[in-house]
């Protein structure tokens, strides 16, 4: 979260606003999706964005890879930062969860904040640097990686992030690496087939980046084990509209990943 995160142009507020007015659409439609939109192609209408998310917050998603040799003082050094600063209620951030892979990618750590949108993010990290004790405690972790990521992401207004609970077992989090420019038909596949999986298990969360590595989404799901996730997903195979959306995920995605995690002590979501 430290490290400065990567820059990338976006079209102006004045120019979206400029279609709005010449073609009589409401801000209202484009934000929450529009059909006639959709159909006419009309590209900086059809911000992805803008169209899918909730809006309300931006994630950041900070992934450790840390020195397997040094694991346990790892998770040690993490502790005091992050259930330090997820209870410090000057900063404009709240930890979502924290998590170590035990199937996927071994030896490494998920990290999921929640900053009051990026104004939220410009005033915490400006805190962060300005304060010597959590400059002191960010550093510790430092000798215990071999690599570090950090993503700023939206959360997809059909998938809410969860609030915390404590439930117990194991946590997926998915991830696609999406085409160019199919963002937007990606989530309406998934509007279509999440309710197939509601009905068996509740999402965790689902993100999309858009700052750091660019067209990646994530989601997230909770189950008391390996078992019963096996079984969730198979009976939801068995409902109309499920497979049509794996289908689609499939044809959007360029890869895609599955890590299983477990939740650290400190982690509001457990």
């Amino acid at each position: 979260m430290i490290a400065r995160a990567g820059v990338r142009a976006l079209s102006t507020s004045a120019s979206l606003a400029s279609q709005v007015g010449k073609r009589g659409i409401s801000v209202q439609s484009i934000l929450h999706g529009s059909p006639q939109a959709k159909q006419e192609g009309d590209t900086q209408i059809q911000q992805h964005s803008r169209l899918v998310a909730r809006g309300k917050y931006v994630h950041g998603i900070e992934i450790h890879k840390v020195k397997p040799s040094e694991v346990e003082s790892y998770k040690k050094a993490a502790e005091d930062y992050y259930a330090t600063i997820k209870d410090d209620p000057e900063l404009h951030v709240k930890l979502t969860g924290s998590w170590e892979v035990v199937v996927g990618a071994q030896d490494t750590f998920f990290h999921i904040l929640e900053y009051e949108h990026y104004s939220g993010y410009d005033k915490t990290i400006a805190k962060l640097r300005g304060n010597a004790n959590y400059m002191e405690a960010y550093g510790k972790m430092i000798p215990y990686l071999n690599a570090r990521e950090s993503q700023l992401c939206q959360e997809f207004a059909v998938l809410p992030t969860a609030p915390p609970h404590s439930e117990g077992g194991i946590f997926e989090l998915r991830k696609y690496q999406l085409k160019p420019g199919t963002l937007l038909e990606w989530e309406h596949a998934w509007r279509k087939g999440i309710e197939a999986r509601r009905q068996f298990v509740a999402p965790v969360g689902a993100w999309f980046s858009q700052v750091g590595r660019l067209h990646q989404v994530y989601h997230m799901w909770q189950y008391p084990d390996l078992q019963t996730r096996k079984e969730t997903r198979e009976k939801a195979w068995q409902l109309e509209g499920w497979s049509e959306t794996v289908t689609k995920t499939s044809e959007f995605s360029k890869f895609m990943d599955s890590y299983i995690l477990e939740p650290l002590p400190y982690s509001p979501l457990k």
